[in-house]
């Protein structure tokens, strides 16, 4: 929950709410959540419109009055984007610059080149994990596709080998680690703390993807058993490029944020004092803002320079890097409007309620509306920016750690089971040329794991610390 809508909350707060009120209050949601699913996928609307429309259904069957709803939508979808807009924006400007300066080549390159033949899934897992970070998961995905392609091609591996570890590094980075937009929007509507949950997402997603990655791809190259299709190898970025940057350079480039923002964590652990300098300084540098946009500046001498671009060449790239991005903001904040819906109307309240009297812990409630919701939208960035709504006054007595887990455990269920109404689902079936059951054979099922894994990650780790 952001600080604003506890700040609401503790000036106004919620009445009560009868058995009458819970049944209305439970219709509403469902029937929003309906509307959104059906104009997802069988009108196949744009999730913008689809969560736009749903809340004023959310709020029309709990009986709040029209112009409440729209007011309570707006300022929802205006604080979301005031709080993850920008840096979505700036995470899509350094994926942009690293693909086409031909530095994710230059680290796939190297990496790819100390890989022996028995290590080759591990190096996929660590060069789709590196390069995730900053990037979109379809973008991840169209980056590395050339790459998975011509090494099964190449050095005659089965294609399941070497792309489910490739995807299933991609994936993981997509749901439990910042700066992605599901991550960066359940933090904000959770109130949680950006560092603590950015440790914590990297201790889960390392045994996460190694058990849905390397060791699943074992058997899903035995359940499938296809070759490479050349028609899908399309041409490199750096294929046009005289040189390129420099492998330390890119890599220091990538992994420059999340320092940053691990440093804030581990300073404001040690130090735990608002007063001090130190802490002060690491508070502002290490803040999301501060550190994407550093790298953002980093990466213009580190990776547009080597590679021969000119300033001339700066300000096409950045607007082509927004470009992809503009739908994605618009759903993230359309879904920070029917979370604040969901807050105003009491559904807040109510799911508060309902977890006390049936004794549900807050993290597997908070797994199983994110699946649910996965499921019937196909969208994991839905189904988290939806279910950090529901969930978000959980939070509100949590200590920062758990309220960082409740964070992956949301994460964690947005990926569960791809499907048919899942882009990701055809992307992966298209550029691996498979038929519908081996893309569920595999894809469907390795996202499965990294959901369950994670999210059994997630409640062991809550009763630890």
């Amino acid at each position: 929950m952001t600080r604003l809508s506890v700040e609401m909350l503790a000036a106004d707060p919620v009445e009560p709410i009868t058995s009458a009120g819970h049944a209305q209050l439970g219709i509403a949601v469902l029937a929003g959540i309906a509307v959104i699913v059906l104009l997802i996928t069988k009108f196949k609307l744009h999730a913008f419109l689809a969560l736009t429309i749903g809340s004023l259904a959310l709020g029309a069957f709990a009986g709040a009055p029209l112009d409440e709803v729209i007011a309570s939508f707006t300022t929802g979808l205006g604080t979301t984007v005031a709080g993850v807009g920008v840096l979505i924006a700036l995470g899509a400007i350094l994926g942009k610059m690293l693909a086409d300066s031909g530095g994710a080549d230059q680290i796939v390159d190297t990496i790819l080149a100390k890989a022996s033949r028995r290590s080759m899934p591990w190096a996929m897992v660590l060069i789709a994990s590196v390069i995730g970070l900053p990037l979109f998961f379809e973008v991840g995905v169209v980056l590395l596709i050339p790459v998975v392609l011509m090494v099964a091609k190449r050095g005659n591996y089965s294609l399941m080998r070497i792309g489910i570890p490739a995807l299933a590094g991609l994936s993981v980075m997509h749901g439990l680690v910042p700066p992605h937009p599901g991550p960066l929007v359940a933090i904000d509507a959770v109130g949680a703390n950006l560092g603590v949950t950015l440790a914590l997402g990297v201790l889960i997603a390392i045994p996460t993807v190694i058990i849905a990655g390397p060791v699943f791809s074992r058997y899903a190259a035995r359940w499938v058993d296809v070759p490479a299709p050349d028609r899908m190898i399309p041409q490199r970025a750096s294929e046009e490029l005289e040189k390129r940057p420099g492998f330390g350079a890119t890599l220091a480039t990538i992994l420059l944020p999340v320092v940053l923002m691990l440093s804030k964590a581990l300073v404001d652990i040690v130090i735990d004092d608002p007063e001090n300098t130190v802490q002060r300084v690491f508070d502002v540098v290490g803040s999301p803002l501060i550190a994407l946009l550093a790298a953002v500046l980093v990466g213009i001498f580190t990776l547009l320079k080597p590679a021969g671009f000119g300033k001339e060449r700066l300000s096409p790239l950045v607007e082509k890097g927004l470009a992809p991005i503009a739908g994605i903001l618009l759903i993230v904040g359309a879904g920070g409007g029917f979370k604040q819906t969901l807050i105003d109307t009491g559904v807040g309240q109510m799911v508060l309620d309902i977890s006390e009297s049936w004794s549900i812990p807050a993290l597997l409630l908070a797994w199983l509306i994110a699946v649910a919701i996965r499921l019937a939208t196909g969208s994991a960035t839905v189904a988290t920016v939806s279910a950090a709504g529901l969930v978000a006054p959980l939070a509100a007595d949590m200590s920062t750690t758990h309220a960082a887990l409740l964070v992956l455990a949301i994460g964690a269920g947005s990926l569960f089971f791809s499907h048919v109404n899942d882009a990701g689902f055809w992307l992966v079936k298209e550029y691996f040329g498979l038929s519908v059951g081996q893309t569920v054979k595999t894809w469907s099922v390795m996202e499965t794991i990294i959901s369950v894994v994670a999210g059994g990650l997630v409640l062991l780790l809550s009763l630890i610390i």
